[in-house]
């Protein structure tokens, strides 16, 4: 039997699929697209199809996380916009530094060890935060969910100006903005992603946002970039429409779940999450390049099924702590008033 061209079990599949991306997507403000273009490619649909129906989808769902943070103001608008900018400018330097590398043979190997490194590194990093936070409530109590890293706060306390006012409180250069956002946009460019699961921790690490507020800013950020890229390879026939509004109709559901779950666990439950889901992808990236390297597919088939088993885990735990935390009902959060520039 077929619904809209595909079998009822595929139809099934990217329904739950966009289900469990969509709440990683609205809680993480990560765009997913190191798990939907690999599945994609492993059901052989051709890869500027996955590419295409990726960042469609991409865009679809991170205006659905948007809209739920914007409900309860965790989404820095200024900051967005800011960062929209200068991330494209960094995109821009790297993809020409790609095609450098290509002209010298190693664009493969230094994209493939690049992705590598960096979600292992960032996986470590957000790990040795959460055990941070555990030893401080240990010492001093409860931590407040505001907290930002000892790191954000140390680059605050330089005033640069010109300084921007943030909405979630503070004040950050915009030398600093500038420097990560760029720094973003340059590393998502070299490897070929959104750049979401850097975007973030850039926001909350170096610019000093509260971590709620750097995963929706993270996703208002992403939403011009995702449109730009849906719209260029959707102008070129890339874009599957029937599995991207599949994915969506899913993810509709799961990413205001996982945007509302934001507000309601606590941050060091976030900061394992995040963590346990990088460390993970990077392994399960290791081997896919390692398959490529050997030419093996059956380990190509394990690094897939250790993306997405890993992603389906994280997104039960995250279901598991708002469904334990009185469901997806929305606090009465404000956003805190604007300082001033």
């Amino acid at each position: 039997m077929e619904v809209l061209g595909l079998s009822l079990t595929l139809l099934v599949l990217f329904v739950s699929f966009g289900f469990m991306v969509g709440v990683l997507f609205g809680f993480f403000g990560m765009g997913g697209s190191f798990l939907i273009t690999p599945t994609l490619l492993l059901l052989d649909y051709p890869a500027s199809v996955a590419i295409g129906s990726g960042l469609a989808f991409y865009f679809g769902t991170s205006v659905i996380a948007v809209l739920k943070h914007y409900d309860i103001g965790q989404v820095d608008y200024k900051l967005g916009a800011i960062m929209f900018v200068v991330l494209s400018i960094g995109i821009e330097l790297g993809s020409r530094l790609v095609f450098g590398l290509e002209a010298l043979g190693i664009a493969n190997f230094v994209t493939g060890v690049a992705y590598v490194v960096l979600l292992a590194g960032i996986g470590a990093l957000f790990l040795r935060r959460a055990s941070n936070l555990e030893d401080d409530e240990d010492d001093a109590g409860d931590v407040s969910d505001d907290e930002i890293p000892p790191v954000g706060q140390k680059i605050q306390s330089y005033s640069v100006p010109p300084m921007i006012s943030l909405t979630a409180g503070g004040r950050a250069s915009l030398w600093t903005i500038s420097g990560a956002g760029g720094s973003v946009g340059l590393v998502s460019g070299l490897i070929g992603v959104g750049g979401g699961f850097i975007r973030m921790p850039a926001i909350y690490y170096l610019i000093g946002t509260p971590l709620s507020a750097a995963v929706g800013t993270s996703l208002f950020a992403g939403l011009f970039s995702g449109a730009f890229g849906a719209f260029t390879y959707g102008m070129s026939g890339s874009v599957d429409l029937t599995v991207v509004s599949l994915l969506l109709v899913g993810s509709a559901l799961g990413a205001r779940i996982g945007s509302a779950a934001t507000a309601t666990v606590d941050e060091d439950d976030v900061i394992v999450y995040f963590g346990i889901m990088m460390v993970l992808a990077s392994a399960g990236i290791a081997l896919s390049e390692l398959a490529n390297w050997l030419g093996t597919g059956a380990l190509d088939l394990v690094s897939v099924l250790l993306l997405v088993g890993s992603s389906f885990a994280v997104a039960s735990m995250i279901l598991y702590q708002v469904v334990r935390s009185g469901g997806t009902d929305e606090p009465d959060t404000q956003p805190a008033p604007d300082r001033g520039d």
